[in-house]
């Protein structure tokens, strides 16, 4: 009896379940492991019924040896791993789910990639729903949340991929690669991970790994690491502005979005506000405008299309003052973004895990700032910095005394912003537990003061 390929799944979460099903689907003996003993029970009973055996909750040394074909990591696992070490040490070439899901790509399917560090998840989002609106077959995938082995089962010739592709994913991509790529932008980030901001850039370049003259690089004119990269890609360069008019591109004049020489919306009739989403939205147009999109299904997507959660959500407002919810921004220049986009009294909420950013870069951005409020394991190095703009500033251990905090301090009019400018760890699963968890205390808020005010 022939003996059957052997495949390891490092993480499980979602990713790694859909690469484990898929595998063990294919005919491999596959081992998952994670040190998170908490997964999802159907997905434990789904693997457990496809012979996939499952370690929890710790990573013996014993189960990983030379016999397996291929380690899948999950994104997030960096690659000093004691099983990434030992692959390497085997021979095991080490990819993960998006790499794996792409080796079986039916031939046809042509793949739109779009990466940056700020501006992924909504741009992706709006390229995929201007194709649906024009009855495209496009499918949505990658790291906003849709693993892209789930969709294998489905695609077919002439589909379109439409995927958000993250830093984390590029670090083991080998044959991935896009027909059309887009780069939102780069600016510092994830630094922890990467050891450096050089070695982040070389590799959010991935993205356009193997373009060849025939694929689509869609830039960002105003960005200037963006014209650093495109000085080493192959394929034909878009780009598209907010600043200055592009002929041969897609840009803002006379108050509405142009393609090349073609008026397609009016700023005032596009729902999503704000320069930053300006650009995602030019992006998107310079993308689907390859796919023959036409104006009409533009324009009604954008008409009514307001964002994406926890990027800049408005949450609700509560005598007077508004709340916003941009839990999605974890670094710099994403919070430098969200204060640009109001004009009101701002009080933000800011503060995470300390990753040893440089608050500093926010100093141009505090005009409309009347306080701030800290949190988390950053709080003390925030209100350092704040004293150093003379900006007031309060500090708490966690978010929902801040919110508290900064509710009490508001007054009618004014704007409180959850913008923290760290990632979510040190108290939260990820970004979307803490928006979430913000949401749900604001809400709670709201319900109070309607009490105390009968």
């Amino acid at each position: 009896m022939e003996n059957k390929k052997r495949a390891f799944v490092l993480g499980m979460a979602r990713s790694g379940y859909e690469a484990a099903r898929f595998l063990a689907g294919k005919g491999y003996d596959v081992i998952i492991n994670d040190l998170n003993k908490e997964q999802k029970p159907e997905h434990i009973k789904e693997l457990e019924s496809l012979g996939v055996k499952i370690v929890l909750g710790s990573h013996p040394e014993d189960i990983f040896d030379n016999t397996f074909e291929m380690l899948v990591k999950n994104p997030g696992i960096p690659n000093n791993h004691l099983y990434v070490k030992k692959a390497d040490e085997f021979g095991i070439p080490v990819i993960n789910e998006l790499e794996l899901a792409f080796r079986y790509f039916p031939k046809g399917v042509k793949v739109i990639g779009v990466t940056g560090t700020n501006g992924k998840t909504t741009t992706t989002t709006i390229i995929y729903r201007l194709l649906k609106e024009a009855s495209k077959s496009a499918y949505l995938m990658g790291n906003i949340g849709f693993p892209a082995c789930s969709f294998i089962p489905v695609l077919k010739p002439g589909d379109i991929a439409v995927m958000e592709v993250s830093d984390h994913q590029l670090c083991n991509v080998a044959d991935f690669k896009t027909d059309i790529s887009v780069l939102t932008n780069i600016s510092e980030a994830h630094l922890d991970f990467h050891g450096s901001y050089e070695a982040y850039k070389n590799i959010k370049k991935r993205i356009f790994n193997h373009h060849t003259p025939r694929d689509i690089a869609v830039l960002n004119y105003d960005d200037k690491e963006s014209h650093e990269v495109a000085k080493d890609i192959k394929s034909v360069k878009k780009y598209f502005s907010s600043r200055q008019r592009i002929d041969d591109g897609c840009s803002i004049a006379d108050g509405a979005i142009y393609y090349k020489n073609e008026r397609i919306i009016g700023l005032n009739d596009i729902k999503l506000k704000g320069r930053h989403n300006y650009e995602n939205i030019m992006a998107a147009i310079t993308v689907v405008k390859e796919f023959d999109v036409d104006n009409e299904s533009i324009i009604r997507v954008l008409k009514t299309f307001g964002g994406v959660e926890h990027r800049l959500e408005y949450v609700t407002t509560i005598n007077g003052i508004e709340f916003y919810n941009d839990s999605k921004s974890t670094n710099i220049t994403s919070t430098q973004i969200a204060l640009s986009s109001f004009d009101k009294p701002t009080i933000l909420l800011m503060g995470g895990l300390d990753r040893g950013h440089n608050f500093n870069e926010l100093k141009d951005y505090l005009e409309n700032v009347k306080l701030i409020v800290a949190y988390g394991e950053t709080r003390k190095r925030i209100a350092e910095f704040s004293q150093e703009c003379n900006i007031p500033c309060k500090d708490f251990e966690t978010l929902e005394e801040a919110t508290e905090a900064a509710f009490d301090s508001a007054d009618y009019g004014d704007v409180i912003l959850l913008s923290p400018a760290c990632a979510s760890w040190d108290q939260y699963k990820n970004f979307e537990v803490r928006g979430d968890t913000f949401k749900k205390f604001v809400l709670k808020l709201g319900n109070e003061s309607q009490v105390s005010a009968v």
